[in-house]
């Protein structure tokens, strides 16, 4: 039987991937497998040697902590700004950093039943259950789903989508990372994580980058509010850091131009 051209292409590529995919099962057989599946094969050649060297263990919800700890060569004794930090040890992007490497720092959420396990676990962590957004002394109504709260948003539309129907509407009251900063004093900072579910480019808005200049920077990158995450950083003078946009496709990554 003669195959067309067309469908010999088809088939050629269905044993390319499937010879690739292969390759980098062969040296990943452990459980975690299950962690970077969602990656896609695109971003596997840029997460081997991340994942060689970092993993398998991570507390982080996906893979941010291993290019964290990449970016700063497990760099000790930093400053975090933790904004939409969540639980204090689950999917967070800053646990390893305190607790491995001696990092201390700020955390920032809009739930105040993260708190207390904050005074208990995180010693080095000012913990502050506020809305984070371009105007202070405010409020902020904010959808929370009943089982997955890492999704709880201003946005009701985005908080049915990504979860369905909120099980509570709760109003907030509002702070901008300035006056939080200047509260704590900090006066420098090393890592700023963001996820806050649409509310970025807000948060942004209220707070002062050239005055604490991180180097380094993660934060989600929704499609509603990506130009405006990708604009705001490039006014500051910071760009994409390249080698992680495909290895975690979820987040952006940004340092300073002079670095």
């Amino acid at each position: 039987m003669k195959l067309e051209a067309s469908t010999l292409r088809r088939i050629l590529i269905v044993i390319a991937l499937v010879a690739a995919t292969f390759v980098w099962t062969r040296n990943y057989s452990s459980a975690d497998l299950r962690a970077v599946a969602w990656f896609g094969m695109d971003g596997q050649e840029e997460l081997a040697p991340i994942y060689n060297r970092y993993g398998p263990n991570r507390y982080s919800r996906n893979v941010e902590e291993w290019i964290i700890r990449d970016y700063f060569q497990d760099r000790r004794d930093g400053v975090f700004l933790d904004v939409g930090a969540n639980h204090y040890r689950d999917e967070s992007n800053t646990y390893y950093l305190e607790t491995q490497l001696g990092w201390s720092g700020v955390a920032i959420d809009a739930l105040e039943e993260f708190a207390a396990d904050y005074r208990t676990h995180r010693p080095r962590t000012h913990f502050f259950a506020l809305f984070v957004s371009d105007v202070a002394d405010s409020t902020a109504k904010i959808y929370v789903p009943e089982e997955n709260k890492l999704v709880a948003s201003t946005n009701l539309e985005f908080t049915k989508r990504e979860a369905g129907a909120p099980g509570a509407v709760k109003d907030v009251p509002t702070t901008t990372l300035n006056a939080i900063l200047d509260k704590v004093g900090l006066t420098r900072i090393d890592f700023l994580s963001m996820d806050i579910e649409l509310s970025e480019p807000p948060a942004l808005a209220g707070f002062d980058i050239e005055r604490f200049r991180p180097d380094l920077v993660c934060i989600e990158a929704h499609t509603e509010v990506r130009q405006q995450i990708l604009d705001y950083f490039a006014q500051h003078r910071y760009t994409v850091v390249g080698k992680y946009i495909r290895a975690d496709p979820k987040n952006l990554y940004f340092k300073p131009l002079s670095r």
